[in-house]
């Protein structure tokens, strides 16, 4: 026991276990953002530039509550940034929560001159009775997802996008997905999931992958939920109600952030 420190004042060991975790979480976050923006300096050589975008998404998370971390959307950021102009599609986001990701990703779409479709209730998540509990990253994600939570009225994530975003390339689509995303059949060329729930992952990737062009691909952000990744690896799912043949292309399943891509 450190000196100083009686039982009493000792902290348990699941406590330290958290700490120690945390600080792992925050070297890796450091390490994946020094790797991005070197991919960002490939596309913007000017130093200026990569700090005008960079300082313009810092600006967002500090003003705007958000549930990803800075490498989480830059990732996403970066392919919208790489998608080839002659590549057809609009850009989609299922999840806004408060719109601190749908500010960063209008700010981009406007540059590249995208349309943007967001989606979500505007009520927070569906009533569920998942069994989450722990990420694949370690760390327990019980009782995390409860109907309400993550909520941002459809107001509310306006007025962040008018103030810290580009709203006029914005198309809010509000509802429950699977009473909203059966009527949409627009071409999309990138799409970014942060749903939380298997549920809700699942009717996103039915309604939203057949619409995905040649070369298009789904970012998930909720790769690391072991019930999440039982959706992306059902084989029976796919072939009946997305009618895939086979399982398509997937990019660090298991991982934070997970690509499911339509090969050209």
């Amino acid at each position: 026991m450190p000196p100083g420190l009686n039982s009493k004042e000792a902290k348990p060991v699941h406590d330290l276990q958290e700490v120690g975790m945390k600080i792992l979480s925050l070297l890796q976050e450091y390490k994946e953002l020094a790797r991005l923006q070197r991919r960002m300096a490939k596309l913007f050589p000017l130093y200026k530039e990569q700090r005008q975008w960079l300082g313009r998404f810092r600006e967002i998370s500090r003003h705007i509550e958000s549930a990803h971390n800075p490498s989480h959307i830059l990732r996403f950021l970066l392919a919208m940034f790489e998608l080839d102009p002659a590549m057809e599609g609009c850009i989609v986001e299922a999840g806004a929560y408060k719109g601190g990701s749908t500010a960063k990703i209008s700010l981009v779409a406007h540059h590249i001159q995208r349309e943007f479709v967001v989606f979500d209730s505007f009520q927070g998540l569906p009533e569920n009775d998942e069994p989450h509990d722990k990420s694949l990253e370690g760390h327990s994600i019980r009782d995390w997802f409860s109907g309400g939570k993550f909520s941002g009225s459809l107001d509310e994530v306006k007025r962040n996008v008018e103030e810290y975003g580009n709203i006029s390339v914005c198309h809010f689509i509000p509802g429950w997905f699977e009473e909203t995303m059966p009527f949409f059949n627009r071409k999309i060329a990138l799409a970014y999931l942060d749903v939380d729930l298997a549920s809700s992952t699942r009717t996103c990737l039915k309604y939203l992958y057949p619409l995905l062009v040649p070369g298009g691909a789904i970012f998930s952000q909720d790769g690391d939920f072991p019930l999440v990744i039982d959706v992306f690896k059902d084989k029976e799912f796919w072939r009946k109600e997305v009618g895939c043949s086979t399982l398509p292309a997937i990019q660090n399943l298991g991982k934070k952030i997970t690509i499911i891509e339509k090969i050209k």
